[in-house]
């Protein structure tokens, strides 16, 4: 809403003919606007200003005014300028004054990001920005505790971070994830909002550089919250994705004990495996990617806090890095501690580089895992057909009843990520020149996503897929029986040579192994019988 006032006389026919100019310019106008006429004559407090400049359009809210003469365009301009105005305030930084969106609790640095990064519409993580938001609270506790902050400030800016921490204010911070290297802009970002929430809360103004974020550098805050995002959800979120994706294999596996298929390498038909041994086998695939990631997460713990600009601790009171990571450990309960160089903290990003590397393992195993679950479901009569997984949504936009393997689908396209995010932090791992890594930002936007990615869909994978599969038994029998390669089983009683005769007759033939075996060996048919059963056979040793 735009509130002007003209002020004039009555009886001036200048003012009456300014008055049908607004007139006509407010019905016109597509913004709400409220015009008030003011005869200065009865008010006394506008004579001394305006009583030799009448007609005049005066913007109380501004204090802007537009004298005569004007016309129609003029008054159209001025009103344009105040909607402009009524939308926008002038913040100013040490590089000058600059429009900030009227609502914004950011300010000029913010906004000099918004401006110069419209790349790709990716903002930083929310988990990334909320973990800026707990580095603040933590300083700012820190700072107090050392006597370096004011009491009120600190505890307006603590009231401040927990808004953000609980999720609060996520539209203000827009800043594209192809930034500054450093990821200055979003410290800033984080910096003048918690500065304003504060101003607010404590009555006194609260400066983002000096009390904010005292005794820091982006330099630092950014690697740490780096770390400290990535070690919360790894305990979030992937850990327990793949715990509960384990413990779902390997409780589907103990039910199927009791069956019994063919085995296969080179995708050919080889010596039968029970299912179980099977999904045992990606059980630990997935046990050994926790291991992994948590073999990892002590390097992850280490923080570069303290460090400041350049690792030397120039501004930080002596103190505050063990007092800080001792701080967050008790807010997070994570084991955060100071890294013994920070010039390694600041000026790599290897630890990064090594969640990543382990997370694109467990990417790969859940490749395999879906790849085999796409095969053994194929069909269901063209295929292989030894499961069938859970019908979730209808396949084709033309094929009837088709039934398409989604979720293991999803699954490979999450693994393929994945692997593309880690060849993306190893590339920014690289980028550490001299003093400081100059890739932060796209290191975390690819870290959170794996982190998250893998952690979603190994739920979906146990829940959907794994959990509740069937198994087509006369599909497995049929196959089984009609295997050559049992054949192998006879080795050590008739040779390789004579065992390779009788599995090639038998696949010629089309007939099954026992039944060829039995016409050109000299065992009995209860000897093969015992030593062709397909369960003993998947239980290893010798045949005698």
């Amino acid at each position: 809403m735009i509130k002007l006032l003209l002020l004039g006389t009555a009886g001036c026919h200048l003012c009456e003919e300014a008055e049908a100019i607004v007139a006509a310019c407010r019905a016109q106008a597509t913004d709400q606007l409220t015009v008030e006429t003011v005869d200065i004559a009865e008010q006394t407090q506008w004579q001394a200003d305006y009583a030799v400049r009448i007609p005049v359009l005066y913007h109380p809210a501004t204090q802007q005014e537009l004298g005569w003469p004007f016309g129609r365009n003029d008054v159209n301009e001025f009103i344009s300028g105040l909607a402009m105005t009524e939308h926008y305030r002038i913040e100013k930084d040490s590089m000058g004054e600059l429009e900030v969106p009227a609502d914004a609790l950011y300010a000029a640095q913010t906004q000099r990001a918004v401006n110069n990064f419209p790349v790709s519409g990716l903002t930083m993580p929310p988990a990334f920005i909320k973990t800026v938001a707990l580095i603040k609270q933590s300083a700012a506790k820190v700072n107090m505790e050392l006597g370096e902050l004011d009491a009120a400030m600190g505890q307006a800016i603590v009231q401040a971070a927990q808004q953000i921490i609980d999720g609060g204010h996520g539209q203000h911070f827009p800043i594209d994830v192809f930034q500054t290297g450093s990821g200055t802009s979003t410290n800033m970002n984080v910096n003048e909002v918690l500065a304003n929430l504060a101003s607010r809360i404590a009555g006194q103004p609260v400066s983002p550089n000096d009390h904010v974020n005292m005794g820091q550098s982006s330099n630092d805050v950014i690697p740490t919250a780096i770390h400290v995002s990535a070690a919360i959800e790894c305990r979030k979120i992937l850990l327990p994705g793949l715990a509960h994706l384990a413990q779902t294999l390997e409780e589907k596996a103990a039910s199927l004990d009791h069956i019994t298929k063919t085995g296969r390498t080179h995708l050919m038909d080889a010596m039968p495996v029970r299912l179980s041994q099977e999904l045992d086998g990606w059980a630990l695939q997935i046990r050994n990617g926790i291991d992994r990631i948590n073999s990892a997460l002590p390097r992850v713990y280490k923080l570069a806090q303290g460090g400041t600009a350049v690792g030397t601790g120039i501004n930080a009171h002596p103190e505050f890095a063990a007092k800080f990571a001792q701080t967050l450990s008790k807010e997070t309960g994570l084991p955060f501690e100071p890294n013994a160089s920070f010039f390694e903290s600041l000026s790599a990003q290897d630890a990064m580089v090594e969640l990543s590397g382990q997370m694109k393992v467990v990417a790969v195993s859940l490749m395999k895992i879906a790849n085999d679950l796409r095969w053994m479901n194929s069909g269901p009569l063209a295929g292989l057909g030894e499961i069938e997984l859970p019908a979730l949504q209808p396949g084709s936009s033309i094929m009837p009843g088709k039934v398409n393997p989604v979720i293991p689908e999803a699954t490979a396209m999450v693994a393929a990520q994945v692997i593309g995010n880690d060849t993306t932090v190893t590339i920014a791992g690289q980028s550490g020149n001299f003093q400081l890594n100059v890739m932060l930002p796209v290191i975390v936007h690819n870290i959170l996503q794996s982190i998250e990615l893998l952690g979603n869909v190994s739920r979906l994978l146990a829940d959907k897929a794994i959990a509740g599969f069937t198994v087509r038994e006369d599909n497995l029998q049929q196959a089984l029986a009609k295997n050559p390669i049992l054949v192998t089983a006879l080795n050590p009683i008739i040779g390789y040579l004579k065992a390779a005769e009788v599995a090639k007759a038998a696949y010629k033939q089309g007939r099954p192994i026992i039944d060829v075996a039995a016409e050109m060996t000299e065992l009995s048919r209860a000897e093969l019988e015992k030593l062709l059963e397909p369960a003993h056979l998947t239980q290893g040793g010798i045949n005698e």
